[in-house]
């Protein structure tokens, strides 16, 4: 539903993805999956009221529950990392924490850290349950696959950037240990190349519909095959407005006066964010990928924001 809003627009088309999306979502998070569907289907007035105030419910519960988790997991990873921030892999466990939630807390972990991580629920048996985020040049599914056979977990799999764990709580040390000796080195190039490959440059004028059906005809895209990326070089930051709780839509500007609508997604509060923000009015250089709104029958250009740089400060971004 996101996709569908693109966050262009007038405030009802981006209110359909940060509003309604979530609250879907939390249903089938918190053990409920059924909601969701049984919303979109409903054609009695009342009875969809019903379901989505309890949706709504649903999604404050997922909220607080997600909330609590993140805060719990980012206090162990700062005492592993230490101030010396070593350590190639965060992996974090608890008692308590719902399993609906441990992708959205390792996804967390994984962009506020810059390292592969991952967040386990631990229950009262002994079992825990767990999802894993990477980073671009680290596979995860082929660690977790590797653990498997090792013995270190019951079950996994995954694949380079996403995985999901299965393990008893007195292997977790272990599967810490060899996760840090397995992806150390890829971790360390990783962090350090740190670089966003870029296909070709684009003013603002040039971000036409045309143009992203021309891209998009080298889908379909994921990991075995990248979206392209785009830079528009030295382009005003005209607008830098939060929406939703953790977004910011942005407008650049080409020295010839067009502009192009821009989304940041989960910036607010971390560096790509606060240098948006901190920049407002300024040039940059921006890179990003591009999209095609529709509402109300027109289309408009959308870049979605990866990083940004300082023009004075040369090639390094900002992230």
């Amino acid at each position: 539903l996101m996709d569908v809003a693109r966050l262009n627009g007038p405030p009802e088309a981006w209110h359909l993805g940060f509003m309604l999306g979530p609250r879907i979502n939390a249903g089938g998070r918190i053990g409920r999956a059924d909601l969701g569907v049984r919303l979109l289907l409903e054609s009695d007035v009342s009875e969809a009221a019903r379901i989505a105030a309890e949706l709504d419910r649903l999604n404050s519960e997922r909220r607080i529950i997600e909330q609590h988790a993140e805060a719990q997991a980012e206090a162990e990873a700062l005492a592993s990392l230490g101030l010396e921030d070593k350590g190639a892999v965060i992996v974090t466990a608890s008692e308590g924490w719902h399993p609906g939630v441990v992708g959205l807390v390792a996804s967390r972990l994984k962009e506020k850290f810059a390292r592969p991580a991952f967040a386990i629920a631990l229950e009262p048996g002994g079992i825990g349950t767990g999802s894993g985020r990477s980073i671009p040049g680290v596979d995860l599914g082929k660690a977790v696959r590797h653990a498997v056979e090792q013995g270190l977990l019951i079950k996994g799999g995954g694949h380079a950037m996403a995985a999901g764990v299965t393990l008893r709580k007195e292997r977790l040390a272990e599967f810490r240990a060899y996760l840090e000796s397995a992806l150390a080195a890829d971790v360390a190039e990783a962090r350090h190349v740190n670089e966003i490959l870029i296909d070709g440059a684009i003013s603002a004028r040039a971000a036409t519909p045309e143009l992203v059906a021309t891209l998009n005809r080298a889908g379909p895209f994921g990991s075995g095959n990248p979206e392209p990326i785009v830079a528009l070089p030295s382009h005003q930051l005209v607008d830098a407005d939060e929406v939703g709780q953790a977004h910011l839509k942005l407008r650049f500007k080409s020295g010839d006066g067009a502009t192009v609508n821009a989304i940041a997604f989960r910036s607010v509060g971390q560096k790509l964010g606060n240098a948006l923000v901190q920049h407002r009015g300024q040039v940059l250089h921006v890179a990003g990928t591009l999209t095609v709104d529709r509402y109300q029958g027109v289309e408009r250009v959308q870049l979605r924001v990866l990083d940004v740089a300082v023009p004075d400060h040369g090639p390094a971004m900002i992230r």
